[in-house]
Parts: structure tokens; sequence; C-alpha cells
């Protein structure tokens, strides 16, 4: 492999420094003048490269037209550590607008969140109204909830008050607490299969991509967002987001955020797109990434089509 061909699958490389001094690992992919920016926004104890075969897919379609950024959320991936007092949804709609001053500075962008990181663009959007439809031109919701987590589906299970007290232990003794998580990476992989893909028969590939991203995850990481989730609400957000294209995508079987999640949200946006990718679960961009790479597509082609040609002609 060349050197050109290296830096295609590795990105371009930065670092971001946020408002607190986190360092969050950037990659970004395509032509660094193009029109449009996608920034693509990953889920709880997975990774940018959670992404890796729905831009491949995107890639090919967009070609030179479209800039793609990647980002590591704090205590993921390259990322610098999270403490657990950072651990919330509004500073993860914080690290996301600080990703966006730094690395696209001007031009309109597209957000594309799968599970938390829909979860950040919409605190992204009720932090900075003014940015939707200026600079946040489309927005799609992959697998995710704006609330009400705790209802139903395995979510349900961070009402327990075990959960309460394993993010206590973690807090006490979080080496302690890693230690327990190493011994238990051998059981991960069925509760992927179980909780994270659906009904059909998914690639082994699949199962170890996903079980390899949950196991490098900090345990301080992974307990301390599940507060977060526990009181999320994010419908505030919503509103505001109804006056540009978005997309609400679920898997038929998610267990995490089962399909009534997306439907309340697409409620709330009268105009957005509803897929539902039958037979598929929590882990859908990874599963089925084709068919979720073609509403993606097709989202950014609403968003350019509608704002775009103005706002380069505003610039």
């Amino acid at each position: 492999m060349n050197t050109s061909e290296q830096n295609h699958q590795v990105g371009r490389r930065s670092t971001v420094a946020t408002g607190d001094g986190t360092a969050l690992a950037v990659r970004e992919f395509g032509n660094p003048d193009a029109a449009l920016t996608v920034v693509f926004v990953h889920g709880h104890c997975l990774r940018m490269q959670s992404w890796t075969d729905l831009r491949t897919h995107v890639e090919a379609v967009w070609g030179e037209d479209t800039r793609i950024v990647l980002y590591d959320h704090r205590g993921h991936g390259e990322s610098g550590v999270a403490t657990p007092d950072s651990c919330t949804i509004d500073r993860l709609g914080e690290d996301l607008a600080d990703v966006v001053r730094s690395v696209v500075p001007s031009g309109p962008f597209v957000l594309v969140g799968h599970s938390m990181g829909g979860m950040t663009a919409l605190s992204y959007a009720r932090l900075y109204p003014d940015a939707i439809g200026t600079r946040l031109v489309g927005v799609a919701l992959i697998a995710t909830s704006a609330g009400g987590i705790t209802d139903d589906g395995l979510g349900s299970c961070l009402a327990h008050p075990a959960v309460s007290a394993f993010q206590a232990a973690v807090r006490r003794a979080p080496r302690v607490m890693s230690g327990v998580k190493k011994l238990s990476r051998g059981v991960c992989a069925p509760i992927v299969r179980t909780a994270g893909c659906g009904s059909r028969k998914v690639s082994p590939r699949v199962v170890t991509l996903a079980t390899a991203m949950l196991g490098e995850t900090s345990i301080v990481t992974m307990a301390g967002f599940l507060g977060a989730f526990r009181g999320l609400d994010e419908v505030a957000g919503l509103a505001a987001l109804a006056t540009i294209p978005t997309l609400v995508l679920c898997g038929s079987d998610d267990l995490m955020t089962p399909m009534r999640h997306s439907e309340t949200l697409a409620a709330h946006l009268p105009q957005t797109r509803l897929v539902r990718v039958e037979h598929a679960g929590h882990m859908v961009i990874l599963e089925r990434a084709h068919e979720v790479a073609d509403a993606v597509v097709e989202l950014v082609a609403t968003a350019r089509r509608a704002h775009v040609g103005d706002l380069a002609l505003a610039r």
C-alpha cells in the first residue's frame, strides 16, 4: 500500500482541545475545500472506526464534493480521558461545538449521529440554535432517543438500583472495576450479538469489531454516561430542527433504543424521513452499513439542494 492509499484509509489526523482542555482525536477524509462537510458522531463505548464501512459507501458516491469529519468522544478511542463529572450529554454537545469551530470553521455542514452521537447532535442543536439553517443544514439521528430511555427495552435496566451501585463502585475504585471488566470481556460477544444485532444473521466480523470497541472503552467512561442516559431530555432541541432536512433511522429489532424512540423523534419533526431497517439491531451502522449509507446520501443530497446553494452565494 502506497502513502496515498494509506492516507485515504486513516485520513488526515488532528487534535482538537475542548473548553476544559480534553484532547479529542479527529480524522478528515475527502477534499478539504469541498462545499459541504458531514460530521459523523459515534455512539457510547464505540469509536470513530464504527463508521468505516459506512464511510466507504458514502465516499464512493460523494467523491470530491463532500468532506467527511470523524472524531472520538472524550474517554473513547484515541481521545483524552473523561472525568466522571464531564460525562454528560451537554458536555458532549460542547465538545462537538469545539470540533466544528476548529475543523469546520466556515461553510455548511451536516451532522450524522448514532446512539449517543445522536443525543450529542440534539444537544448541539439546543445549545447552538443560531447554527441551525445558517451553518447546520441537515441532521441524521440513527438508533437514538431524545429521552425516556428507561421506559422500555434494555434501557429500562438503567433505572435498576444496581446501575447506581455500579457507578458508585467505579467512582470509588476505578482500577479495581477496570480489572473486573477485563475478566468479563469473554461474555461481551454474546451480549453484543443479542443486544446490538438484529434477528438476521450478521457477519462474525461485525460482532468482533463491536466487541473490541466495547472492550477498549474505559470502565470510568462506560459508567459515567449511564447517569446521563437516565436523565436525558433533548426534546427541546427538536423544534428548531424542523426547519432543516432530517433523517431518523432505526433497526426494527433495536433493543437499546427501540423503534418507539425514533417514532417519537419523527413525531416532533413532521418533515423528516423515518426509515425502519428490518431485522437490524442497535448496531445498524455496522450490520447494514450500505442501507444506512443510502439513507444518509439521500439526506445530504436534500440538504445540499435546500440550503447549500444559498449559503454559497452568501459567503
